[in-house]
């Protein structure tokens, strides 16, 4: 098992926060689904990080936020509850540890994806913000679709890179997201750097506060920095600076998170005055 729960899952209850309907097969078209549906109503966020508040590594935790909550969270949030929710349906599932490269070349452990075996092992990530939005087959090593781009897994002796293509070029260099090595992890596995990630002064976690998520199964998605709006719908982009009183409105109105007046209050410490 890769996650370890004190009580079960309340699967209809998570189903029915995911807009499914029906009965969940073991099968790709129903994880495609169900990535989807997260993604779409789930939002890969940060508030309780950036208030300070801390964010506990507990799966059960992180459902309950989810499911009753409805909120979010960062990727040891969704992909933690994620798995267990996938595990609670049959498939098997393993988590796995990933250095994140969209900065640069790093060794450092920073994100957690899912390996979901079927008739072949499959890539699954609803917690990367703007990432692919259905299961990746690991074994292969071709151009992949992604849903909202192409993918390639690279190969190398310090693990399997997952990289962004271009899709009107193909000639220019994949863009490396992060790389990761099929090792099954615990949840407990990335206590240390999880609390580092929240609390140390030389991470962004903690610093602006965002929050994504795809419409309607994407491709689409709805973007809320500390400072913009970001909408790209029925291929067209739009992006428009935020005020601090239009902040708070933007969060309820796309993700439909509202926040208490003591978290809103703290949250406008933090979100920068947009330009004229």
């Amino acid at each position: 098992m890769a996650i370890t729960l004190d009580s079960p899952v309340d699967v209809p209850g998570y189903l029915e926060r995911l807009g499914y309907d029906g009965v969940p097969s073991l099968d790709l078209a129903t994880l495609t689904r169900l990535q989807q549906l997260h993604m779409t109503a789930v939002p890969f966020e940060n508030l309780d990080i950036a208030l300070g508040e801390g964010v506990a590594l507990d799966a059960g935790a992180s459902i309950n936020k989810i499911v009753a909550g409805g909120r979010g969270g960062w990727c040891f949030e969704v992909n933690g509850a994620f798995a267990a929710l996938l595990e609670a349906l049959g498939f098997r599932v393993s988590l796995l540890g990933a250095a994140v490269l969209l900065d640069g070349p790093s060794r450092v452990i920073e994100h957690v994806a899912l390996e979901v075996e079927l008739d072949q092992p499959y890539l699954v990530d609803v917690g990367f913000g703007e990432s692919s939005i259905r299961p990746l087959a690991l074994n292969r090593r071709g151009r992949q679709d992604g849903g909202s781009a192409d993918y390639q897994f690279i190969a190398s002796p310090e693990g399997t890179t997952l990289a962004l293509l271009d899709e009107s070029d193909a000639d220019a260099v994949p863009v490396a997201q992060y790389r990761f090595k099929r090792v099954a992890h615990s949840l407990t596995d990335f206590a240390a750097v999880a609390a580092s990630m929240q609390f140390n002064p030389d991470k962004n976690w903690h610093k602006r506060p965002f929050a994504t998520r795809l419409l309607d199964c994407g491709p689409d998605r709805v973007t809320l920095t500390y400072d913009r709006l970001k909408v790209v719908q029925d291929g067209n982009t739009t992006e428009q600076p935020i005020t601090i009183n239009e902040w708070s409105s933007a969060l309820l109105d796309w993700f439909g998170i509202r926040l208490g007046a003591a978290a809103e209050a703290a949250l406008r410490s933090q979100i920068r005055p947009a330009q004229p």
